[in-house]
């Protein structure tokens, strides 16, 4: 049995057919059969590039819907994904490249001399370039390329993705992530959350990220719904898209902006069913105010790069302000004394560190 995420995906994309699967308010639009053909054209040309399976692929490009299919076309050859901050300066891509050894860095076209060199420091063997409106030297070599319909085969304990994680004890540790991690997470969140193939996610988080990436789009292609794309949060196109919409992954500022808005209103979101934040903590107050204004309580959830999401709120039942709910399914939580350092659970109601 072939365990590469992908295979799950590509199930679900070939069913979904002529189906809308991204589109953004530029206009561009793939159907899932349009993506799932273009998957095996960059695939094709990740293999021309020298890119085999187990090889990483470290990716520093602006949002763009190819950019999520680069995602897919890595997983279909047996790489490993790296996405890799917008932000991140030329010492710590240095730092990364070093650190992961890819064996490809795709970087935004105006980073291509900067890339370069950095790439010959680290012994990067290939570095090219993807722009935001389906171009760049990448896509130059996948309008080349002979496409690869294969999917190579992974098993579940295969590296799928490696992220970075933000630092707080020192240099950024790359946290690595299975085919089986991936694949456990985004059932689970589309089935507490209710995701099918009627949804359409607004989406205006980045995608070098867990809840960007793998939360959001992960979960999109686990249920076959669709993907509104945005390249970053503006009230003004969130707002019109909401009438078609379904749901909304944010973090906390995208409440708070949104609650400054007058058109915010019970009638505007009245399609929505679902919004939900993570990456910060919500406060209270905006918890409350949202729920107020338009009848709908924000859905929180905890997790972390190491683990993708752990718990929830409830999707049906009270979403308590200022709490993060229970562990999703297939996943197990305590809570113990950090001082002591025994894996003792501590009582109910008590203050400890969560495991």
């Amino acid at each position: 049995m072939n365990h590469n995420l992908f295979d799950t995906f590509a199930t679900k994309m070939q069913g979904r057919g002529t189906a809308n699967f991204i589109t953004t308010p530029e206009g561009a639009e793939y159907s899932y059969a349009d993506a799932l053909a273009k998957t095996e054209r960059i695939a094709g040309a990740l293999k021309g590039l020298g890119v085999n399976p187990g090889d990483r692929v470290a990716v520093q490009v602006d949002k763009s819907p190819e950019a999520i299919l680069l995602y897919l076309a890595t997983l279909r050859v047996g790489g490993v994904y790296l996405p890799l901050n917008t932000g991140y300066t030329a010492d710590e891509i240095g730092y990364f490249l070093g650190d992961a050894e890819p064996a490809l860095f795709v970087c935004m076209p105006a980073s291509l001399e900067s890339a370069k060199a950095i790439a010959a420091k680290t012994q990067c063997p290939r570095v090219e370039t993807l722009g935001t409106r389906d171009d760049g030297s990448l896509m130059d070599a996948v309008a080349k390329a002979q496409a690869f319909t294969g999917i190579e085969p992974r098993d579940e304990d295969d590296l799928a993705a490696i992220l970075y994680t933000s630092g707080t004890t020192g240099r950024s540790k790359g946290a690595m992530l299975t085919h089986k991690n991936l694949a456990s997470n985004s059932k689970s969140l589309a089935e507490a959350w209710r995701f099918t193939e009627k949804d359409r996610l607004i989406h205006a988080l980045p995608i070098f990220h867990t809840h960007g990436l793998f939360v959001a789009c992960n979960v999109i292609l686990t249920a076959g719904a669709s993907l509104y794309f945005m390249s970053k949060f503006d009230v003004d196109t969130i707002i019109a898209a909401m009438p078609e919409g379904t749901s909304l992954m944010g973090v906390p500022t995208f409440y708070t902006r949104l609650l400054q808005d007058d058109r915010l209103t019970p009638e505007l979101t009245a399609n929505m069913r679902l919004f939900t934040s993570g990456s910060a903590p919500l406060t209270a107050e905006t918890h409350q105010q949202f729920e107020q204004r338009t009848g709908h309580a924000i859905l929180e959830r905890y997790g972390m790069t190491e683990t993708n999401m752990n718990t929830s709120n409830p999707y049906d039942g009270d979403r308590i302000a200022g709490t993060v709910g229970m562990p999703l399914p297939g996943v197990e939580i305590r809570i113990t004394d950090p001082e002591t350092d025994t894996h003792t659970p501590l009582p109910q109601g008590e203050i400890g560190m969560l495991e």
